[in-house]
């Protein structure tokens, strides 16, 4: 399984979202290391998780939360 995901992404996690906007740390296969504003660090496997990419109006909206 490939994904789009690669170091420097800024993402957020469905079901998640008061854990803020994330950037991608790491990818090996589906285990995708993330650090979130309000969550920390955390490993994520995204054959179990919707992991997506942040939208730019996202990315506005979540910092001015």
């Amino acid at each position: 399984m490939s994904n789009q995901f690669e170091p420097g992404t800024y993402v957020i996690l469905a079901g998640h979202k008061d854990w803020g906007l994330g950037q991608v740390q790491c990818v090996v296969g589906v285990r995708v290391t993330v650090n979130f504003e309000h969550a920390g660090k955390r490993l994520i496997n995204i054959a179990h998780a919707e992991l997506k990419s942040a939208t730019p109006d996202e990315i506005k909206e979540l910092e001015r939360s």
